[in-house]
């Protein structure tokens, strides 16, 4: 009797002989014989349904929430400042795609999205948690838009802890900031580090845009500082009237930095801006305490004596973007 043939596939005789019976291939072998037969008996043709579960699987793929996250990602991201996408990207690898990236975006529950955030919440990062929730939030309902999910299931927000409302240390009374004006004019560190201090409080933009500012913004002649729609935050272009101090600033460190691409680059190389510590390490070496003064505070100072001053309107604040 001639060996029996899986129909549309292998057969015993194909097996390596002296196979135990027991043996897991042998088992295999059969399971996937009597399998076909009963799909012959349904007038099923194996071979097809083989394919068609091939399909079904490479499908379901293309449909975890990984997946879908990171297409997400590669369309969203290409609008976003390099620093927002690293920082996006990094929370999706650490806190998200571990515990919901295997699944398909249809059997993900409002029950495991919480429980993932509330990993990340029993840490201590409760902003982070709140972050995490809108990425999540995001790509479901980009999963809706592209046809692959019905439903959105990711918690409100009030269902997390609410993160503190935390202020930058800054100094706000007028003889405390003619005293720190003066200091940071005497000090001893870096020729760059020393100028984008003494900057800071001529600009009051964000420490981010003014570490990775580049000289192709400047345009002297006009005394303007043109920031791009890529560098900021809100993802509207930026023009910062420059003031003659704020002009001899720029000249002062032209002659340092000027060839390069950037206006503060890092000391370990040009084709790289200013480290996001360096300003803070230059206000603490200084004697200024991180609970007293920080880069970011620089907006805070100017937007508070803007609005005590009496010559500006109450929407100062807003105008500077110190609520952003």
């Amino acid at each position: 009797m001639a060996p029996e043939v899986l129909p549309g596939g292998q057969g015993e005789a194909d097996l390596p002989r002296g196979l135990p019976p027991s043996h897991p291939t042998l088992k295999r072998a059969r399971q996937r014989r009597d399998e076909a037969r009963d799909l012959l008996e349904e007038k099923v043709d194996p071979s097809a349904q083989r394919k068609e579960d091939k399909a079904a699987r490479r499908n379901a793929e293309k449909n975890t929430s990984e997946a879908i996250g990171r297409e997400w990602f590669a369309k969203r991201s290409k609008a976003w400042a390099p620093t927002n996408a690293v920082k996006v990207a990094g929370r999706l690898e650490k806190d998200v795609y571990p515990w919901l990236g295997s699944d398909p975006v249809t059997e993900i529950t409002g029950q495991k999205i919480l429980e993932t955030l509330r990993r990340v919440e029993q840490r201590g990062s409760v902003e982070s948690a709140h972050r995490v929730r809108q990425s999540v939030n995001a790509i479901l309902r980009y999963a809706i838009d592209t046809h692959r999910l019905k439903a959105n299931p990711t918690p409100h927000a009030d269902a997390l802890e609410r993160p503190k409302k935390g202020k930058f240390a800054s100094i706000t009374d007028p003889k405390g900031v003619g005293g720190l004006i003066r200091a940071l004019s005497g000090y001893h560190g870096s020729l760059v580090t020393r100028v984008a201090l003494q900057l800071a409080p001529l600009a009051f933009v964000r420490p981010g845009e003014l570490r990775a500012a580049g000289w192709s913004e400047f345009d002297t002649k006009s005394a303007e500082w043109r920031i791009p729609a890529g560098r900021m935050k809100g993802r509207v272009p930026h023009v910062v009237p420059l003031s003659h101090q704020a002009l001899t600033l720029i000249d002062e460190v032209r002659s340092l930095t000027g060839t390069g691409r950037f206006v503060f680059p890092s000391e370990r190389g040009h084709q790289r801006p200013m480290s996001a510590n360096t300003l803070n390490a230059a206000l603490r070496a200084l004697g200024y305490a991180k609970d007293q003064m920080t880069a970011h505070g620089f907006r805070t100072m100017a937007s508070t004596m803007l609005n005590e001053s009496g010559k500006w309107r109450h929407d100062a604040r807003l105008r500077i973007g110190i609520c952003a």
